[in-house]
């Protein structure tokens, strides 16, 4: 029966003075059998530790993550002698002769030693992310299971996993303590029938043991460097009733009927990016007290309201539950996938996009990578690492426009962080009198040198991209603190890119050399190559950071004559040009792609993330854009159809931007889709997809980008039935105005908007709301004098 865990989980919670719980259709995942891959598995996080719930009542797997486990190390990887071969590489490509260039770049121009190739499987400097460890948790009593039911509450950040056993009915109960940063589980039983036993489980560089009844943890990874991280866990068992006894490596219980299993964990990684700490892990935490009692209850509580003071920020809901509440959600998605309705489905996956941010982005800490922070391999695909040609970037979109603003912290410090090494880097390879520079790839040790290849890992935007979520957020903050703070790295950034821009054969500044991220031309004479001048994206964030710069500069009085200089170089930067199919081009030529559906849709880069593109503004360029969506089609890897569901909203094209979000749902991930726990699959997993997909439904309820800024209001709803009835709350507008609305039969009914910052505002009123007493009779924008705190209303009346 479904309802057995229902009933334990109301005892749970009622037990510890929390409302019944109702598990609804927009805040949970349902499995009706344990995981039997990680993408099956329930994952918890607090930004540092993170927790993957199998569910198995056999023989349980919780695998345990850290943030800031990393194996290799800092490491000089520039080439000293590149720059020198620069001026002749450059004059290759504007000799037109590409396949020189890129074979010269290949030997010269590209990084020192193996750069990422060598990640964490050999140890190398460059390093990956890892596995922490696994709790293995062996049930005595193997018999058979009925009721079993697994749930992840993403509301409030808890996992339940509830089966029968015996006679005997079992509730395993998880968090990532937000409030006490540590990983807590509780199993209870209706009989005193729990006997288990519990240890950690690791296959490399550590061991484990137990001491003074702690399971113990102690490792070591191995490093080119100095010397490799360190990192420790000590878990304390709990039992009311029965026996806590050591046997080996492990704790076994015996005959209780309620355990928990409180576990710490840490390395000696130092967060303001100076290395290694000179601490032991382990001995830190063995000076943590052991629990002298059971506080699950008390805990979680504590836990629950520190989740939801980010989580209830903002929410939208259906209004549309008309789906029953026991498919699981592997059977919800095969049925969206078929084309059944599941008007909550797309609900829920924007509340699990944020749910997955908060849970692996905390200030001061590390930012989300690949995989954010779930990890159970010890050698991560990609190394788990900072792609800053998209990816990093693509998991922080969600963070201003849904309420998760000071979450992008780690991502801005570790921007700053970047600009020391990048410096450097630019001066090896660019011989830049100024200014910072990162390529491709990073790594908490601040990699910033070109790739291994030389088809991929020349583009030198990388940073420029990274610095632009800097003016993003003081565009939705308003926070002049904050933008003097970070001005000299978004300064940095610029001075490098107009150092190094040479002219080409039209008189236009161009950089080069560069890539478009891992795409590749067919050149007129056949061609096929990587290395190119001036692409597309290149020059359009060239635009972004130099209109920022001049704007910061305005805002914070500074650096006038510079800002004056960039005002004459933008003018003279390459163009967007529309090719002759009428797509927009991706490089300075009118070249073919190599791969017309390629996932990379750089060139796409001024409709979304930058705005220089827009249907209002720019309607040749965003007509081209049409094209060149058309033209690469609706497929892709997960994370490429996100993007394109951000593309379409921002066309104001709602039911294609739905037919991307249904293929990036699609439950056959080995095309590109969505896991069963809802991990997006590249495949392999990647959480950009979560994150960027989050960002293109909330692009599709909101939006207020371009140089007007203007506030618009359901730009992209599609005309499906599933979307015509809806409510959100606290999704965020530039300018800081946080905008709750609700609409019924596709049409608003009703806008509140709360400024939190004094100002002028620009809002797109819809045809037939009344604002101010005045009733619109179509669609128009207004000039709004915003106060801080003071609610602005604007309304449907009621029909008659």
């Amino acid at each position: 029966m479904k309802n057995v865990l229902y009933a334990l989980i109301i005892v749970a919670v009622s037990s510890c003075g929390n409302r019944k719980k109702e598990f609804t259709n927009d805040i949970c995942l349902r499995f009706d059998a344990p995981a039997k891959v990680y993408t099956e598995s329930l994952p918890l996080g607090n930004g540092r530790l993170g927790a993957m719930i199998f569910g198995n009542p056999d023989l349980e797997t919780v695998v345990l993550n850290e943030i800031s486990l990393w194996s290799g190390g800092y490491q000089d990887a520039d080439r000293e002698d590149a720059s020198q071969y620069l001026k002749e590489i450059q004059d290759l490509l504007l000799a037109k002769k590409n396949r020189e260039a890129q074979a010269l770049l290949q030997r010269t121009f590209i990084c020192k030693g193996p750069g990422s190739s060598h990640g964490g499987a050999l140890n190398g400097r460059y390093g990956c992310y890892q596995i922490f460890s696994e709790l293995n948790i062996d049930w005595e009593d193997r018999s058979e299971v009925t009721n079993y039911e697994r749930i992840l509450d993403i509301e409030d950040a808890v996992a339940y996993v509830s089966w029968t056993r015996n006679g005997a009915d079992y509730l395993m109960t998880a968090i990532t303590d937000f409030d006490k940063d540590r990983i807590h589980i509780k199993i209870k039983s209706s009989k005193p029938a729990i006997s288990i036993k519990t240890s950690f489980n690791r296959k490399e560089n550590s061991k484990s043991y137990v001491k003074d009844k702690r399971l113990v943890l102690d490792g070591q990874l191995p490093a080119e460097t100095d010397r490799g991280m360190k990192f420790a866990a000590v878990a304390d068992i709990i039992a009311n009733g029965g026996e806590v006894v050591e046997e080996g490596s492990k704790l076994k219980v015996s005959r209780a009927s309620e355990v928990e299993i409180v576990i710490y964990a840490m390395t000696d990684f130092d967060y303001d990016y100076r290395g290694l700490k000179d601490i032991d892990p382990l001995s830190e935490l063995l000076k943590i007290s052991k629990p002298g009692k059971l506080s699950f209850d008390k805990d979680v509580k504590t836990h629950t309201k520190r989740f939801g003071e980010y989580f209830n920020r903002c929410r939208w809901y259906s209004g549309l539950a008309d789906m029953e509440d026991t498919l699981s959600t592997y059977e919800r998605l095969v049925r969206y996938a078929n084309g059944e309705r599941d008007p909550e489905l797309p609900v829920l996956y924007f509340n699990f996009g944020r749910y997955l941010l908060i849970s692996s982005s905390r200030a001061g800490l590390l930012p989300a990578n690949l995989q954010g922070l779930w990890a159970h391999e010890y050698q991560t695909p990609w190394n788990g690492d900072y792609h800053l040609n998209i990816n990093i970037q693509m998991n922080y979109w969600l963070a201003e426009t849904t309420n998760l603003s000071d979450l992008a912290e780690p991502l801005h410090r570790f921007n700053a962080a970047l600009q020391k090494n990048g410096e450097k880097t630019a001066r090896a390879y660019y011989n830049a009198p100024a200014g910072w520079v990162a390529h491709v790839i990073s790594n908490p040790w601040l990699f910033t040198s070109p790739g291994e290849g030389a088809g991929w890992g020349s583009t030198l935007t990388g940073g420029a991209w990274l610095t632009s979520h800097l003016w993003e957020h003081f565009r939705f903050t308003g926070d002049t603190a904050f933008l003097e703070r970070y001005y000299p790295v978004i300064k940095g950034a610029t001075e490098f890119l107009n150092s190094i821009l040479i002219e080409e054969e039209h008189g236009w500044l161009v950089t080069a050399p560069s890539n478009s991220p891992e795409n590749a031309y067919v050149t007129f004479d056949g061609f096929v190559g990587n290395t190119c001048m001036g692409p597309t994206m290149d020059m359009q964030i060239c635009r972004q950071l130099m209109h920022a710069t001049v704007k910061a500069s305005e805002i914070l009085g500074v650096d006038r004559d510079f800002a004056g200089t960039l005002r004459e170089r933008v003018k003279k930067l390459a163009p967007n040009r529309i090719g002759a199919q009428g797509d927009l081009n991706e490089w300075l030529e009118d070249w073919k792609d190599a791969d017309p559906h390629h996932r990379h849709v750089s060139h796409m880069y001024g409709l979304h993330p930058y705005d220089e593109i827009t249907p209002e503004q720019t309607p040749e360029l965003a007509a081209a854009c049409r094209k060149t969506l058309e033209y690469r089609g609706d497929g892709g890897t997960g994370w490429s159809k996100a993007w394109k569901i951000n593309f379409w909203a921002r066309l104001h094209d709602g039911d294609h931007a739905l037919v991307l979000f249904r293929g990036l749902l699609n439950p056959q991930y080995n095309r590109g889709g969505t896991y069963p726990n809802l991990f997006c699959a590249h495949p392999p997993f990647q959480i950009d997809g979560n994150f960027g997909g989050t960002s293109g439904l909330s692009e599709m309820l909101l939006q207020s980008h371009g140089d007007d800024e203007i506030i618009r209001f359901l730009p992209a709803l599609p005309t499906d039935s599933d979307w015509a009835q809806g409510e959100v709350r606290g999704l965020m507008a530039r300018g800081n105005v946080s905008v709750d609305m609700k609409w019924n039969s596709h049409r608003l009914s009703g806008i509140v908007l709360s400024p939190n910052k004094t100002g002028k505002i620009k809002v797109l009123i819809p045809e037939g709301m009344t604002f101010d007493s005045k009733k619109f009779d179509r669609a128009e924008t207004v000039s709004i004098n915003a106060v801080a705190g003071k609610k602005i209303v604007i309304k449907r009346d009621t029909e008659h």
